[in-house]
């Protein structure tokens, strides 16, 4: 994502999270409510409909008495925040080895032909943004994508195009694995430890 910064409309904490923000805070010792900054950012950027704008960022900033530029470092600093609008869905496509080597090229080019997007791109109806990351951590279960804040596991073209579907029709379907896997178990199920022993 580009780091140029956007302006948007008017910004404040809705009364909740003005109280979730405190909330925050009051985990630090007494002048250090600036150690708040991520978890206060990262509340501007879920009101603000999965980016901060820069009037998000400044309002952060007077929340917690910081020079704007300190925040601005942050958010700059860190790829989870996203300093342009980005689509209702946003995706973020694994691009390390294991999920490489297992299809992440499949799913990129799912991307391309039926979102018509590629990296660091927003489908025309706002519905879709592309961001390619660098190891999810989910490795056994590649490729992985993240989508919002869960991951979808055990991908390929079509288990993927599908979910693709569901999601342009309001469904959110089941996060975790694709495929018929439990968690992180072997394909196939257990194969080891399968007898059960009488207890001594």
């Amino acid at each position: 994502m580009s780091q140029a910064i956007k302006t948007g409309k008017a910004f404040e904490f809705t009364p909740e999270n003005v109280e979730a923000a405190k909330t925050f805070i009051a985990k630090y010792p007494e002048g250090r409510q600036q150690s708040a900054v991520l978890p206060l950012l990262d509340l501007a950027q879920r009101q603000n409909e999965n980016w901060l704008s820069r009037e998000a960022i400044e309002y952060v900033a007077r929340f917690l008495d910081m020079p704007y530029i300190r925040v601005f470092e942050v958010v700059t600093f860190y790829t989870m925040f996203n300093l342009k609008p980005v689509g209702k869905y946003y995706l973020q496509l694994c691009r390390t080895t294991p999920c490489w080597l297992r299809g992440s090229d499949d799913l990129e080019a799912v991307c391309r032909n039926k979102l018509g997007i590629s990296n660091g791109e927003t489908t025309a109806d706002g519905m879709f943004t592309l961001l390619e990351a660098e190891c999810l951590g989910a490795c056994v279960n590649a490729p992985v994508i993240q989508i919002n804040d869960d991951y979808y596991e055990d991908l390929n073209a079509e288990n993927f195009e599908a979910l693709l579907d569901k999601l342009a029709k309001g469904e959110v379907p089941p996060a975790g694995p694709q495929i018929d896997r439990i968690n992180s178990a072997p394909e196939g199920g257990p194969t080891t430890l399968l007898e059960k022993t009488e207890e001594a």
